[in-house]
């Protein structure tokens, strides 16, 4: 990637912070209004090294690592315009079948981030390391969505949940993403975060009482701090770059989820304010007829 004479260069590796839940942390929700989230859990900032994934000796992929890099332009020319957007499950859609193999593609909708950016539309970057669907909400959103697209489908042997992000402000951006090599996290350091949305995030003793069901609702997965995870970053990014995220792979024998955080560069000086694209979908590898 070329390099501008007037923009700082992106360090070979950051020694920064990111926030892992406390082991001592019982009541982990995450409530989400418009234009807010708030966790109930208890977050502390530990030191981790995240390494510039463009030195890196090895390209990353998603069988290895849990996420890739890949170069794919978008028609789209406005993100924050919903009538350009209507094209995008479908450019989705054939990114995610030319990297997984995957022959059917369910999409779930997208989100627009921004650390400063206020507004319905956005949503604050999540600054903790997570992955956005647990194991048991994976299996669950995948099985429902299926039967009701496919009600006579020949079934599937395995399935993605993942994430499509882009970023499509200037490069450097002031909160890159960080992502965890998948094989580097043990599960006795998942927890799970139940997905609560309202229209006004609660307060005081609310935000704890007992909620009917709330075993069986949307789960994401957050962490334990463990000195193990192997963090990396993509400095640099631009528009027709997009980071591929597995959040469950139902094949276990590859990695299947890779965490994942935003994360403050204070080493870039010149950083735009973020914006970002993610949007969510479902691969299925469907059974041959």
């Amino acid at each position: 990637m070329e390099e501008t004479k007037d923009r700082s260069r992106p360090a070979e590796a950051i020694r920064t912070t990111i926030e892992y839940l406390v082991p001592t942390s019982r009541i982990n929700r995450r409530f989400w209004a418009p234009g807010k989230e708030f966790n109930t859990g208890i977050y502390q900032p530990y030191p981790v090294t995240i390494c510039n994934a463009r030195l890196a000796r090895q390209p990353f992929t998603l069988d290895k690592h849990g996420f890739c890099l890949a170069r794919y332009p978008s028609a789209v020319t406005d993100f924050t315009d919903p009538a350009q957007l209507e094209i995008y499950p479908d450019e989705v859609a054939k990114v995610a079948m030319a990297l997984t193999g995957a022959n059917f593609i369910i999409p779930m909708g997208g989100q627009l981030r921004s650390p400063l950016i206020a507004g319905e539309a956005y949503q604050p970057p999540a600054a903790e390391a997570h992955v956005d669907f647990n194991s048991s909400t994976a299996h669950k959103i995948a099985r429902r969505l299926y039967a009701a697209a496919r009600p006579d489908g020949p079934d599937f042997e395995r399935f993605i949940a993942f994430s499509l992000w882009r970023t499509f402000s200037p490069a450097p951006q002031d909160w890159p993403l960080a992502l965890c090599e998948g094989p580097s996290v043990g599960e006795e350091d998942s927890v799970a975060n139940v997905k609560i949305d309202v229209d006004e995030i609660p307060e005081g003793d609310a935000l704890y009482a007992p909620i009917p069901g709330e075993e069986d609702m949307v789960a994401a997965t957050i962490f334990k701090f463990s000195a193990e995870h192997r963090w990396w970053y993509f400095p640099d990014m631009t528009r027709d770059e997009v980071i591929f995220i597995k959040f469950h792979d139902s094949d276990h024998n590859r990695a299947w989820r890779a965490p994942h955080t935003a994360f403050h560069d204070t080493s870039r000086p010149d950083a735009a304010i973020r914006e970002s694209y993610e949007f969510r979908a479902i691969a299925y590898f469907e059974r041959s007829q």
